[in-house]
């Protein structure tokens, strides 16, 4: 098995390209190893020192560091971890509870459903490129709330590309959006 492993805009994040699939749909971001308990993946990948926060994606993880670690030190035990995990295939969920998957109601108004869908189809194929995910959360008085998971949260560039490059986008078709913020 050979695993490809990726920067991302966070110098605190790796993206690791396993060449499998990673989860069958929508994504899963843990912070701690409690919230993890969920995923024998994650909780594998919290053992090696330094790992704060694990994203997984449909075909991709994300593993982000400490500000104390390098990644020369973390990176080759990351990477034996996940071979070891996918040829043992082992699951990678044992529960879908944890499992962000993006999906409208019946009973969002039209400009929400706009929203997801500018999200869906031009936000998040990008930021999941670039290992991470924008979960659409609210929409009230103008103000769109995002969740940013993976290499988003807490990236340096997230506040530009949010005002930049989404507000600015959801402006341009969705006039009566006014600001959006991350959450």
């Amino acid at each position: 098995m050979f695993i490809q492993t990726e920067a991302t805009p966070n110098p605190l994040t790796l993206k690791f390209m396993p060449g499998v699939p990673v989860l069958e749909s929508g994504t899963a971001f843990f912070t701690n190893n409690e919230d993890a308990a969920i995923s024998p993946l994650a909780v594998e990948l919290f053992k090696t020192g330094g790992v704060t926060a694990i994203f997984l994606g449909s075909d991709f993880i994300t593993v982000t560091k400490d500000e104390n670690s390098g990644w020369d030190e973390l990176k080759a035990p990351l990477l034996t971890s996940i071979m070891d995990f996918f040829v043992a295939k082992k699951p990678v969920m044992l529960s879908s509870k944890k499992i962000n998957v993006e999906a409208g109601n019946a009973d969002e108004s039209e400009l929400v459903k706009q929203i997801r869908e500018l999200i869906d189809t031009r936000v998040r194929p990008a930021v999941a490129q670039d290992g991470g995910d924008i979960i659409f959360h609210n929409f009230s008085d103008g103000i769109v709330q995002l969740e940013l998971h993976g290499s988003c949260s807490g990236c340096p560039s997230s506040t530009i590309t949010l005002k930049n490059g989404i507000e600015n986008m959801l402006k341009h078709y969705i006039p009566e959006v006014i600001a959006v913020e991350a959450i």
